[in-house]
């Protein structure tokens, strides 16, 4: 079953990057769509199924805290899982993150595997 994923990073080379990762790992990866803030990431999760999200956490307009605040008060988007993928890596950060919904946190640089492990685990599925 292929998984619709959105990816939300201010940076097209780093959105570009992780897509290329994640399709290097061998997720059933199936539509992956992007958006450069959290205002057009709410606005494409509003219009389309999405199964995960992976954000960064500095962007402009709308940035990685707000979104997840954000997620948190929509009841149709609070049970999306978000995984964040950030250089800040600090547990004030982690921390803060998972409280404010985050279902896991990647610091970057990452590999495949890790990337990959952490995606399974938060869609419940298994590496075959």
């Amino acid at each position: 079953m292929a998984f619709q994923l959105l990816i939300v990073d201010d940076s097209a080379a780093m959105r570009e990057f992780i897509l290329r990762v994640i399709r290097l790992s061998g997720l059933d990866a199936g539509t992956c769509m992007q958006a450069s803030n959290g205002q057009e990431a709410l606005d494409l999760l509003r219009a389309n199924w999405i199964d995960i999200v992976l954000t960064d956490i500095n962007m402009p307009v709308l940035n990685g805290e707000q979104f997840l605040q954000c997620m948190a008060e929509d009841e149709m988007l609070r049970t999306v899982p978000v995984l964040v993928i950030s250089a800040d890596g600090s547990e004030n950060r982690v921390q803060l993150m998972m409280s404010l919904g985050a279902k896991g946190y990647v610091k970057k640089p990452f590999t495949p595997e890790l990337l990959r492990a952490s995606m399974e685990q938060l869609l419940g599925v298994s590496h075959d």
